[in-house]
């Protein structure tokens, strides 16, 4: 071969390294950009709202609930807050009363901002009741942990939400579903009613509420409802961990 040719065959192959390496530079490039816009697409936090709809909530405390529910993400108080957060929250609304009747009645929605949470306040309040029956506080609890792993994203941060006027009569015992959720990372939270039993924050504390930061509010009956639930949510958006930094736990 002549040295012309040498020099041609050389060249030819440097030229094919060169593209080998640029094209996997470009996928590298690729997916370093997809694996961020994941991590950017990340709640801070994911939200199960359960909310009581056992035999003791009349029709009228339903309705007291359920516009409670509204009204906060209506609030600016709770919008600011969520506005605040990296990548905004996931959020799922969750009835539960006999174990086989807790239905999802508003599945996971992404909220970031004022017209997000306008748009979830106007789907609560185009739901209807799903049923009525026992207490199964624990039952709920697990029901609500089962959501989690429908999120289309994973979040920083999962808590649950439980409100309820009574003490659990029916289903797994609260404590036992608290301790296997909490185990696995989840935070529960509690919205105590005080209408038919006044010490029911204490059994909250003890039997329902775990995890980091938990916390038991207390709406002394349902025409308050409305109030500790915004505030409730306020301190829970406004305590969710960065979703980099809950990542990072949770490895």
């Amino acid at each position: 071969m002549t040295d012309a040719a040498d020099a041609r065959g050389w060249a030819s192959c440097r030229d094919r390294r060169w593209l080998r390496r640029r094209r996997f530079g470009a996928i590298t490039i690729g997916l370093a950009a997809l694996i961020l816009t994941k991590s950017a697409q990340a709640a801070a936090l994911a939200l199960v709202l359960a909310i009581d709809v056992s035999e003791s909530v009349s029709s009228e405390r339903y309705l007291l609930q359920h516009e409670g529910i509204a009204r906060a993400f209506e609030a600016p108080l709770l919008v600011d807050a969520i506005a605040a957060v990296p990548g905004g929250i996931e959020a799922l609304v969750l009835e539960w009363s006999d174990p086989d009747k807790i239905a999802i009645t508003v599945g996971w929605t992404r909220i970031s901002n004022r017209a997000g949470a306008a748009a979830f306040a106007a789907t609560v309040r185009a739901t209807q009741r799903t049923s009525n029956g026992l207490t199964a506080i624990g039952s709920a609890l697990l029901a609500a942990a089962a959501a989690f792993e429908h999120l289309p994203e994973p979040a920083g941060h999962r808590v649950i939400d439980i409100s309820g006027d009574g003490m659990a009569n029916f289903g797994v015992p609260p404590a036992t579903a608290r301790d296997a959720l909490v185990s696995q990372g989840i935070t529960i939270n509690g919205l105590a009613i005080l209408s038919e039993e006044p010490w029911l924050d204490e059994y909250y504390r003890s039997n329902v509420v775990g995890g980091p930061a938990a916390f038991v509010l207390v709406a002394k009956g349902f025409d308050s409802f409305a109030d500790a639930m915004l505030r409730k949510l306020v301190q829970e958006v406004a305590s969710a961990p960065p979703a980099t930094d809950a990542f990072a736990q949770m490895q």
